[in-house]
């Protein structure tokens, strides 16, 4: 996608040194466009926890070289247990998306069919890129499946704006490129559809006020940010057409894991008869889960999220402020759990398939044999 009218994605090896991965830092966006090198394990651990990155397709593809960067600094003499110790660091790092544990699984199998370090290596490398290669074509897909739905109400609507309301951000600063529930987006602004996006600020991290307005607002696409709880509101008086989000896990019954608030979000579209789906990769499944509410592991982040608030002054100055008092307690659960029976249809890179356990086996027939 563009950044200044120049196309990035958001993780990318050196193109002279490939042992130096580039990422975006999304903890100065949107006042300032940073690129970050990580380079060792500790690197990309770090990078994650601290939500330099963030996003489940891009937490993945982080991980992926993540696993490359412990191959390259493994010793060849206990090179096995150097990454089984490294993955385990990783997997860590961030409990509640599955691409992480599935990207570092997926490295593990890749190395374990080698039989010399740097073997291993090399297949470590290739892994990761193609980890990252295929979350940008499965997010492009994505778009191309899940801009039937906006087409159809654009036709009911003759012509005026289609106004989806989103959470978070599911964008591309989420995943390597393109997005899951912006994918779709994009692809109506490409054709000439009229979109309007009611971007939700998303406290504690406000990821739908610093990162979803800035990258719509760098690809044309009109938007406008709103407080977390306008959204019911606008869906009560007929200013949403679509509510479109994306998640972290998705259990093979639909259970929908997404940023704290999307539940809300979602009984306020059923109760107003408002479409709500789901735009996700097939590694944002847990073939090994079916109940999301009592299964998925809900992250709790720490309190100074919703104690402090970042941005600038009016002179430009990077500043953090306290907006609680001294002190007063914060409980900050990062993710909820939307029950499937919420959800009208989940958008992948295979198609669209009802929110269903056996609806879901049917496209996916991999869930089978998890």
């Amino acid at each position: 996608m563009l950044v200044h009218n120049r196309p990035y994605r958001t993780i990318w090896p050196d193109t002279d040194d490939p042992t130096v991965i580039h990422i975006i830092d999304q903890r100065f966006l949107p006042h300032r466009f940073v690129i970050e090198d990580l380079r060792t394990v500790e690197d990309f651990c770090r990078a994650i926890t601290e939500m330099h990155v963030r996003g489940a397709g891009l937490i993945g593809a982080t991980a992926g070289f993540g696993m490359y960067a412990a191959a390259l600094g493994a010793p060849d003499n206990g090179f096995d247990a150097s990454i089984q110790a490294a993955a385990a660091q990783l997997v860590a790092t961030r409990p509640t998306a599955a691409n992480l544990a599935w990207a570092v699984r997926r490295q593990q199998a890749a190395m374990s069919n080698e039989d010399s370090p740097a073997a291993k290596r090399r297949a470590a490398f290739a892994t990761a890129c193609a980890i990252a290669d295929e979350d940008a074509e499965f997010c492009r897909r994505i778009g191309e499946h899940g801009v039937a739905v906006v087409e159809e109400i654009a036709r009911r609507k003759q012509g005026q704006a289609v106004n989806i309301l989103t959470h978070c951000n599911a964008g591309w600063l989420a995943f390597v490129d393109h997005g899951s529930a912006t994918a779709p987006i994009y692809e109506a602004h490409r054709r000439g559809i009229p979109v309007h996006v009611w971007v939700d600020e998303t406290r504690p991290w406000l990821q739908g006020a610093r990162l979803t307005a800035w990258e719509l607002g760098q690809q044309g696409v009109p938007y406008t940010v709103i407080t977390d709880n306008a959204g019911g509101h606008l869906m009560q008086h007929g200013l949403v057409d679509l509510c479109l989000v994306g998640t972290d896990r998705v259990t093979r019954s639909g259970d929908v894991a997404n940023k704290i608030g999307t539940y809300l979000k979602a009984l306020a579209a059923y109760d107003n008869g408002i479409p709500f789906y789901v735009a996700l990769p097939s590694s944002t499944f847990d073939w090994r889960m079916r109940d999301g509410v009592r299964g998925i592991p809900i992250e709790e982040r720490s309190g100074d999220e919703i104690h402090f608030v970042a941005g600038v002054t009016a002179s430009g100055e990077p500043a953090e402020v306290r907006i609680t008092p001294p002190d007063a307690a914060a409980a900050n659960y990062g993710f909820d759990v939307t029950p499937a029976r919420l959800v009208t249809g989940l958008i992948t890179e295979r198609g669209i398939v009802a929110a269903r356990e056996e609806a879901i086996a049917v496209l996916f027939p991999e869930a089978g044999r998890a």
